[in-house]
């Protein structure tokens, strides 16, 4: 089969396409034909090696935690999917492998893809959805009436962030550049904050709960900007700039002596909780997200499409940080 494989850590030069071998199958596994794929930030981050002190990969790699497909290969403790099965997944970090034309996933990491959805726009969805499922209902627990503020809400978890806390009952206050203020609208957002306009804690002072995607400063201001005893969930607090800066492993130490701070500082002036939130594989939750999406409760939105062999340049325009929604990589004809 075709993967897309990197051999040593680098910009997107490094990502090329190659012909492995066939992953094997494991009793608890599923083998899926991959039809399409996505490109996250945390893609780009571990190409570059700036998470190398905490996910190191074994060289050669193949990236892509997500995928949409179907299943052509059951392992034989698995009861709940079948041959012919269109699922979709976001699978460990420690079995990534999606950019290619096959992908072996664990069974419990799936769930059978939205029948409203293309395997494009399916693909678009598992790892933004759940890193938002995991932010915040498991760690904000957002509850109706609640005022929530969601950081860059046109980036991929944005979109569907901003859908699921409305969808939960949430005051929905949200962040981005003008050119997408009426698209935030549109999905459900309350209030649109234009950040070169605005500052978000002059806006939406005393949030019960704050998705944070930016790191840096903006920690430190939504810390500020979060009531007493409210949430801070950070996705992205910073740690690539502290390991361009300290290196790969000095930067994850510094990085961790200030998240620390942070946490006990939050707590000794106000009360108010810092959590970092990790997307969690899940086939439950995946399945749930499902459920929302054929209910018309959700939508994912999607940027650009492009083929698997031009992953370097999805990789170069997601860098860029102007893609709204998700870009995805589509593996098989439509």
């Amino acid at each position: 089969m075709k993967a897309i494989r990197i051999r040593s850590y680098g910009d997107a030069d490094v990502l090329a396409v190659e012909d492995v071998a066939p992953t094997a199958i494991g009793p608890k596994d599923l083998r899926i034909a991959v039809h399409a794929s996505s490109v996250n930030p945390i893609d780009f981050k571990l190409r570059s090696g700036a998470q190398r002190a905490i996910v190191p990969l074994s060289m050669p790699w193949t990236l892509g935690m997500d995928v949409s497909g179907v299943v052509t290969e059951v392992g034989a403790k698995v009861t709940d999917f079948a041959v012919g099965d269109e699922v979709f997944s976001s699978p460990s970090h420690k079995r990534m492998g999606c950019y290619a034309e096959e992908v072996v996933v664990r069974a419990d990491e799936c769930a059978k893809k939205p029948a409203s959805l293309t395997h494009n726009e399916a693909a678009a969805l598992p790892l933004v959805g759940l890193t938002a499922w995991n932010a915040l209902v498991d760690t904000c627990d957002v509850q109706p009436g609640q005022k929530v503020l969601i950081q860059a809400g046109a980036g991929g978890v944005g979109t569907v962030a901003i859908q699921l806390a409305k969808h939960l009952g949430a005051d929905v206050y949200t962040t981005c550049s003008e050119r997408n203020v009426e698209l935030l609208k549109m999905l459900g957002a309350d209030r649109v904050i234009d950040y070169r306009a605005e500052r978000f804690e002059d806006v939406a002072k005393d949030c019960d709960a704050i998705l944070e995607s930016m790191g840096g400063d903006h920690l430190e201001r939504a810390l500020a900007t979060v009531k007493p005893r409210g949430t801070v969930a950070s996705i992205t607090p910073g740690l690539p700039t502290y390991t361009k800066k300290h290196g790969a492993f000095l930067g994850v130490l510094v990085f961790g002596l200030y998240l620390v701070r942070r946490v006990i500082g939050a707590r000794l002036h106000n009360g108010a909780r810092l959590r970092l939130v990790t997307r969690k594989a899940s086939g439950a939750n995946l399945a749930k997200l499902a459920a929302l999406v054929d209910e018309g409760v959700i939508r994912p939105v999607i940027d650009r499409v492009f083929a698997l062999d031009e992953v370097a340049d999805a990789h170069r325009y997601l860098e860029t940080g102007r893609a709204r929604g998700k870009v995805v990589l589509q593996v098989a004809a439509a």
